[in-house]
C-alpha cells in the first residue's frame, strides 16, 4: 500500500460527472490530504499499520514552528483519495501497467478499511469517491510532502 501524504490548509475534492460537471464531495481545513494506491497483494495489515503510522507522523509545526506535532495534537482532518495509479510501472514504453494495482473490490475494502483505521484513533476523515473521476484541490502547506509505503505487514 503506498500513499502520498500531503499536509494541507486546506483541500477539496470534487467528482466529475459526464457532462463535465463537478459536485463538491468532501472538504478539510487543516491536516493531510493522503492520496492512496492499494497493490495487489496487500491486506488489512497494511492498511492498519499505514493507517497508524500517518496518523502518528509529527510534522504539524508546533508554537515554535518545528515540525513536531501530529494531527491529533493540532485538531488536523485527512482527506483520503483513492489513487491507483500509484502502482503505475512506467519502466517500459509509454503507456503506463497498472497490473500490480489492486482489483476495484480489494481496492475499495482496503481504502474504506484504512479510513476507519485513521477514523479509530479519533482523526477525523474525509472522503473522495472510490472509482470517480474527482479533481482534488488542495493547498500544501510547507510545502510537506512525504511518500510512505507499506509492504509485509511494515513500513519500508
Amino acid at each position: 500500500m503506498r500513499a502520498i501524504v500531503q499536509r494541507v490548509s486546506q483541500a477539496c475534492v470534487r467528482v466529475v460527472d459526464g457532462f463535465q460537471r463537478a459536485r463538491e464531495v468532501a472538504r478539510i481545513e487543516r491536516g493531510f490530504l493522503v492520496l492512496l494506491g492499494v497493490h495487489g497483494a496487500d491486506t488489512e495489515r497494511e492498511a492498519r499499520v499505514l493507517a497508524e503510522k500517518i496518523a502518528g507522523l509529527r510534522v504539524m509545526e508546533d508554537a515554535d514552528g518545528k515540525m513536531n506535532l501530529a494531527l491529533a495534537d493540532v485538531g488536523g482532518s485527512v482527506l483520503v483519495v483513492s489513487n491507483f495509479t500509484l502502482y503505475g510501472d512506467c519502466r517500459k514504453g509509454r503507456r503506463p501497467s497498472f497490473s500490480e494495482a489492486a482489483s476495484p473490490a480489494q481496492a475499495e475494502a482496503l481504502y474504506r478499511l484504512f479510513g476507519e483505521a485513521l477514523a479509530a484513533q479519533d482523526i477525523p476523515v474525509a472522503w473522495g469517491e472510490f472509482g470517480a473521476h474527482m479533481e482534488v484541490e488542495l493547498v500544501n502547506d510547507g510545502p510537506v510532502t512525504l511518500v510512505i509505503e507499506a509492504r509485509d505487514g511494515d513500513i519500508v
